[in-house]
């Protein structure tokens, strides 16, 4: 593991001090450069727990996490691995590390999935409780089209979705089995997995039915919407889910609420509300009602996870949700609590406020919360950190 190492960038600031201008407007000037020099020393002192530090294990950046624990207790942290860049295409693979002991240490580094020049990303994993196989939902296209290029149907290939299983606790996986015929429609083009857990549904009608968020952009309209995937196999095969009735939405995550009903909450590009979109399913996810924005929940467009933290016994009305909270900037990665499974938000925590983007939450062994998020000092694509968090405190932050 990797942590930032603590420093304070403030000299250039400081050249600014003695200019010689008039005595109120200098002490103004004095008073927000003070600011300034305080918010550098909160952001820089701030320790960074890195389990994927980009430029190292051989990959130029590390992006996309996503997190789950087995039923032996063993966290999976999932993450793209880039190659030679930081862009979405190109060269990229999905890579994982183990934890046995909560996250206090982690194996090396395993490669999941390596197509050579492709892209294998999106990482989605869920645990079938039942059996305890792990299945990692993903997503792959040629390294050389764009995401543009397949929206505007002039790529070479398309967007396609593969699944990947684990019986041995992640530490090998099969071979990867495409499922784009039965999860994506013909006039879709670009779709994306998660990137995020999905969820097993606990009770109901639709009990055992594996989700995974989704999203897609819809040919010559160009419309974005969320939608799921579902398995009521234990994840044999993978059907079609319901699609949001309304568009400006993609990168999803789920959670259950009461007897078995389900929350879809989402990324908005709806710029006259700078929320999250959220939707609610009463049918195991085949169909979803009207969106409404969560006032809450401000976003400046960018993925976030939403988990909940138990369905039966202690803590069965807490819901978590993480997101760089910020209108504008994908900053000030915020830990936000709710004790009436997302009705409301009673307690927030920000885990940093430097720059960060995507993230995942986890439900440890021990009973505690684990975090994985992007985040650095100069860009939120420095590093995926990993921090927990004590159950019993979330009532107190």
């Amino acid at each position: 593991m990797k942590r930032a190492k603590n420093s304070i960038r403030i000299d250039a600031l400081l050249l600014f001090i003695d200019t010689p201008i008039y005595p109120s407007i200098l002490m103004s000037k004095n008073l927000f450069i003070f600011f300034l020099i305080i918010n550098s020393i909160s952001i820089y002192s701030q320790d960074l727990n890195y389990i994927f530090k980009s430029g190292e294990s051989g990959y130029n950046t590390f992006r996309i996490p996503s997190i789950v624990t087995t039923n032996k207790g063993t966290i999976l942290a999932f993450a793209e691995g880039r190659k030679n860049s930081s862009s979405d295409s190109g060269d990229i693979d999905i890579v994982l590390k183990r934890s046995s002991d909560n996250g206090k240490t982690w194996g090396e580094i395993i490669i999941v999935r390596d197509d050579g020049i492709n892209v294998c990303g999106n990482p989605s994993p869920v645990v079938d409780r039942k059996s305890g196989s792990i299945h990692l939902l993903s997503t792959w296209n040629l390294g050389g089209d764009t995401e543009s290029e397949i929206i505007n149907e002039v790529s070479e290939d398309t967007r396609r979705v593969f699944v990947l299983k684990s019986i041995d606790d992640g530490l090998s996986w099969s071979k990867p089995k495409e499922i784009t015929a039965s999860v994506k429609k013909d006039n879709w083009t670009w779709y994306a997995t998660g990137p995020v857990h999905g969820i097993q549904i606990s009770k109901g009608n639709y009990k055992d039915r594996l989700i995974i968020p989704c999203d897609h952009i819809e040919s010559q309209t160009k419309k974005y919407f969320s939608h799921i995937i579902y398995s009521d196999d234990y994840g044999d095969t993978w059907k079609i889910g319901g699609s949001t009735p309304q568009d400006y939405v993609n990168e999803s995550t789920v959670a259950e609420i009461e007897d078995g009903a389900l929350m879809l909450n989402m990324r908005n590009y709806d710029r006259s509300q700078k929320i999250r979109k959220v939707s609610i399913s009463y049918d195991g996810g085949n169909s979803w009602g009207d969106i409404y924005g969560d006032k809450e929940l401000i976003e400046p467009i960018c993925q976030a996870s939403l988990l909940r933290y138990s369905t039966k016994g202690k803590g069965d009305n807490i819901m978590l949700f993480l997101n760089p909270s910020d209108e504008k900037l994908r900053i000030n990665m915020t830990l936000k609590v709710s004790e009436d499974l997302g009705r409301s938000w009673v307690n927030s925590k920000v885990l940093f406020s430097g720059p960060s983007a995507y993230s995942d939450m986890v439900v440890l062994k021990d009973g505690n919360i684990g975090c994985l998020f992007e985040a650095g000092i100069q860009s939120p694509y420095e590093g995926i950190v990993f921090q927990t968090f004590n159950f019993e405190n979330l009532s107190s932050f």
